[in-house]
């Protein structure tokens, strides 16, 4: 994730957007999250706080109500825990259902209130970590079959205009400190990041075969781990909205709809501007471009490229790159460093591969590389050499 080629989506963009729309958030934590950066971003421009992001089943949050379970109920960290949330004004309704299962009597009971009652418009729907770890070691065949059963009901349920979109579960750390993580299993903390890697495989597989959209947010987050928080599970609120804007994008393209770059009126005259790293977990302002340093000359006026382009870049896994770390597209379908999903909301439904637009380059430019350091010398084996460290 690159804060300077993120597409940013405003208050006023997403409340346009999701005018008289009824979308629903299905998953555990980080779908709370989701749900929470969405409802604050329906009212302004802000992002959520580090208390906000941590408190779960509170009797409020932005105006919204707790509807069933939280501190109405019992609270806990067993797979028992309900919590359901709406936000509803006028013109705008978001539901989020806590799930740890991604099908069980419960969500039957989720999926026959969409069915006797208000339909949604929007489904954002992710379980993983609970699914494959809290109720089957050797889950792979369950959780294969609870996707299926989910898909094929959801689909029945929903109209065909509806759109649905799968949330890949994004990178866990290697040490993980969660509600979800009991004694009982403190043995699969090791693992379980690459547990979830399968997992997500299968998740997208059959999301698109049932003709389901997929983020892929394990893509997305792979090199920004920097946003994850400390307990190896959760993330900050910049992972929140640029998740939220993907979420955004997404829908807009999906329905039509063309969101205008607020930081970029004239991609004719944008380019890509570096970027800076947020250097603490916990501090939640979005990391500042270089271009605000003043170095660039020309350039300096110049709006940042959103890396997006006038059609929605389709979330799949580099499968010709060199850098390729051993990712498999999941049909074998030709595909270009950009993706192998077809998305199923009027894009791409013609068989046209398409390919993401290059960013435009600035010929004023010159401050690439200003001069070549000169290389330390040292042996290679020798104690004072510092050993760098990469957490994944």
């Amino acid at each position: 994730m690159r804060e300077a080629c993120m597409r940013t989506v405003t208050h006023r963009q997403a409340s346009q957007l999701l005018h008289n729309k009824f979308v629903v958030v299905l998953g555990d934590s980080i779908q709370r999250s989701v749900y929470k950066d969405l409802v604050l971003l329906l009212q302004r421009d802000s992002y959520l706080s580090l208390s906000q992001l941590k408190r779960k089943g509170e009797l409020s949050f932005e105006q919204d109500c707790l509807i069933e379970g939280g501190r109405l109920g019992h609270m806990n960290n067993g797979t028992e825990y309900r919590e359901v949330r709406q936000y509803r004004t006028d013109h705008h309704l978001v539901r989020f259902y806590f799930i740890t299962r991604i099908f069980s009597r419960y969500m039957e009971s989720i999926l026959s209130d969409f069915k006797h009652e208000l339909k949604p418009d929007v489904v954002i729907a992710s379980s993983c970590v609970w699914d494959i770890s809290r109720y089957n070691r050797k889950w792979v065949p369950e959780y294969k079959e609870n996707l299926n059963k989910f898909f094929v009901q959801l689909k029945a349920v929903l109209p065909e205009d509806s759109l649905v979109v799968w949330n890949m579960t994004m990178p866990l750390g290697k040490k993980i400190i969660g509600g979800f993580l009991v004694p009982e299993i403190q043995d699969m903390a090791q693992t379980l990041r690459y547990d979830v890697i399968e997992a997500n495989f299968y998740g997208a597989m059959l999301a698109d075969a049932y003709g389901l959209d997929v983020l892929d947010l394990h893509f997305h987050f792979r090199f920004s781990l920097q946003h994850r928080m400390n307990d190896g599970v959760h993330w900050n609120a910049v992972a929140h909205r640029y998740i939220t804007c993907l979420l955004l994008a997404h829908s807009a393209q999906a329905w039509g709809v063309e969101l205008p770059n607020p930081l970029a009126p004239d991609q004719s005259k944008t380019w890509l501007l570096d970027y800076k790293q947020t250097p603490n977990q916990s501090d939640y302002s979005p990391a500042r471009s270089m271009a605000d340093s003043g170095h660039y000359g020309a350039c300096e006026q110049q709006l940042q490229y959103d890396g997006f382009g006038p059609r929605y870049y389709e979330d799949a896994l580099p499968t010709r790159s060199r850098f390729s770390t051993g990712y498999l597209n999941f049909e074998n379908k030709t595909t270009h460093n950009g993706g192998s999903y077809d998305n199923r909301h009027g894009h791409g439904g013609n068989g046209r591969t398409m390919l993401p637009p290059a960013a435009p380059s600035c010929p004023g430019n010159n401050f690439v590389m200003k001069q070549k350091r000169t290389k330390r010398q040292s042996n290679p084996y020798s104690r004072h050499n510092s050993i760098r460290s990469y957490r994944y």
